[in-house]
Formats: C-alpha cells, sequence, structure tokens
C-alpha cells in the first residue's frame, strides 16, 4: 500500500482498503505496525487505530463504518475529507 501525505489524497475506497489491510492483518508483523502508525498519524484526531481495535460501544468498525466516522468528523471540523472518486 502507498502511503499518502493527507486524508485528502486518498479516495474513500482507497482508505476503506487501508483500514482493510489493517483488519484483515495483511504482510508482515513490521508491515502491520507501520500501518498502524501510519493511520494514527492520519487520522489521530478522529481517534486513530481505536476505531479499529477499541471502538466506542456501538460504533459501526466495519471499513465502511470507520470511513463514515471519518467523513463526518471532517465535515463537522471544517477539513478536507476524502479525494473524489472521479
Amino acid at each position: 500500500m502507498e502511503f499518502k501525505k493527507a486524508l485528502s489524497d486518498y479516495t474513500e475506497y482507497e482508505f476503506k482498503q487501508l483500514i482493510t489491510e489493517i483488519k484483515e492483518d495483511v504482510g508482515t508483523e513490521k508491515y502491520q505496525d507501520d500501518l498502524v502508525f501510519y493511520l494514527n498519524e492520519l487520522i489521530g484526531p478522529v481517534g486513530g487505530s481505536d476505531l479499529i481495535f477499541y471502538p466506542k460501544p456501538g460504533a459501526d468498525k466495519s471499513a465502511e463504518g470507520i470511513a463514515k466516522t471519518v467523513s463526518d468528523w471532517c465535515e463537522v471540523s471544517g477539513l478536507p475529507g476524502f479525494k473524489p472518486r472521479f
């Protein structure tokens, strides 16, 4: 997976792929560590990897649910969200 500079460099689909790679434990332990560290840098203020490993009770911890949480947070915070797909 290519690590991009900002969340706004990802389409929602690409972001969900990142979440899926973490959830499905793809690759080596080092690769997983790098993914989790990167995710925390990318979306730390939203909750980072806690959205996957320690979700709030009742939270949708699927890739789609996490993408929606991040998208909603960006909108409320006035920050750029995902890059348009086309």
